[in-house]
């Protein structure tokens, strides 16, 4: 009973984990984009930085607030001719509010809120770029493995042909040139099929790098060239570039610059503060003099070298840059929405296209097969077929990868983020 424990022991990690391990290196889409979302160094960044402005919008909040602080001393003096020092304690605590500022304050906290706006969408920016990469990525590796299977048949195909076309030479009914180009076509195969591994490997440290990881690891997807047409009715280009991620982060920072004049023009005024303080005083500790005061503080700039004249000329010129930028950006983002739809429904056709050579290239090989065969056709004819087949399945799969590649590019035109 032992022994049969033992051999049902080493039978299920034998069986068993190797599954296991290949379930882990299989990948579908959906757990890419989990992967990317996690790990990927420029989402991390991207989010870093909006949170830095979202801690710049509290700092800019928080000067309208009272402005709280604490003092606690102790002192000792020494009035000559007398040798006596006595010791001084006091502690207190004040606070200042500021009244009035030109809403210096209130335009820097608008500005700041749209710095947040500005930046959340820049992250939409970086993710929808992600997206695209990852997308890419992930369907060059799918290519290659489905283009691995692709030259494997083919060179089967062609073993096939060798023997076809050395039984013939061996009856005398074959020339040797056919046979040495039939053998050649199999070497060339046979490098294909070597060179797609080769090529699996690279498009696999390629995924790796847009899913975040740090170590390379062999793995593989698991995914279809599906060709969706859908609706190919030319869509509202003017409508969709409002709601790209891209445009609105320009808005965005046009918005924060007007406010960022505004808040220069108002640093101009002077600024009024309410202040008081409370607490108590002595000899002794802890002291029992109650101290207390109440007042007020107007700061008003007369004469600083024209530094906050230069910081309004900067902020004007900010904000015509924005102004700028945004309308530059708008121009663009137009462009590349009508260039990826064109290119998009050109995929779409053209994979429909390719379908149908494929379809007539592979009847026109079985024909051809059964023709040479029983000598019909010349070798000549024969090998223009079938080289014809070979080229043809590899455009059809180029076309279906190129259409999935430029669907992400659309998708990332309109502002497609991993999140979607």
């Amino acid at each position: 009973m032992k022994v049969v424990e033992v051999i049902i022991i080493v039978l299920f990690f034998l069986f068993t984990v190797p599954v296991a391990e290949a379930g882990q290196n299989m990948l579908e889409w959906e757990d890419c984009v989990d992967e990317a979302l996690s790990n990927h160094p420029d989402l991390i960044s991207a989010k870093q930085s909006l949170r830095k402005v979202k801690d710049d919008r509290i700092i800019a909040v928080s000067n309208l607030l009272p402005q709280v602080s604490s003092s606690l001393s102790q002192s000792t003096s020494r009035t000559a001719p007398s040798k006596e020092r006595p010791d001084t304690y006091a502690y207190s605590v004040t606070a200042e509010q500021l009244v009035f500022d030109g809403l210096k304050v209130p335009f820097d906290i608008i500005a700041a809120s749209k710095d947040v706006k500005a930046a959340q969408y820049s992250y939409n920016v970086t993710s929808s770029n992600v997206r695209l990469n990852l997308k890419t990525a992930f369907t060059e590796l799918l290519k290659e493995q489905t283009l691995l299977d692709i030259t494997s048949g083919i060179a089967q195909r062609r073993k096939q042909n060798v023997e076809i076309v050395n039984l013939r030479y061996e009856a005398g009914r074959e020339h040797k040139g056919a046979l040495l180009t039939a053998q050649a076509n199999l070497a060339q195969a046979d490098f294909e099929v070597a060179q797609a591994r080769r090529n699996i490997s690279v498009k696999q440290r390629q995924l790796i790098k847009e899913l975040g990881r740090e170590k390379f690891s062999s793995i593989k997807v698991k995914g279809e060239f599906i060709v969706d047409s859908g609706d190919r009715r030319k869509p509202d280009f003017d409508k969709l570039a409002k709601d790209t991620p891209f445009l609105r982060d320009l808005i965005e920072q046009k918005e924060s610059a007007k406010f960022d004049l505004k808040s220069a023009k108002a640093d101009l005024f002077p600024k009024v503060y309410v202040t008081g303080s409370l607490g108590r005083t002595g000899s002794d500790w802890p002291p029992v003099n109650e101290k207390w005061s109440v007042g007020g503080r107007v700061s008003f700039p007369i004469f600083e070298g024209g530094s906050r004249i230069a910081d309004i000329s900067k902020a004007n010129a900010s904000f015509t840059q924005a102004r700028a930028d945004e309308r530059s950006g708008r121009d663009s983002v137009l462009l590349i929405l009508e260039e990826n739809w064109a290119r998009l429904q050109d995929a779409v056709d053209i994979v429909g296209v390719k379908q149908k050579f494929l379809e007539a290239a592979r009847q026109r090989a079985k024909i051809a097969q059964a023709q040479y065969s029983t000598g019909l056709i010349s070798f000549d004819d024969w090998t223009i077929i079938e080289d014809d087949l070979v080229n043809v399945k590899k455009v059809f799969l180029n076309a279906k990868a190129d259409y999935l590649i430029t669907e992400a590019q659309w998708v990332q035109a309109k502002g497609g983020v991993l999140d979607d």
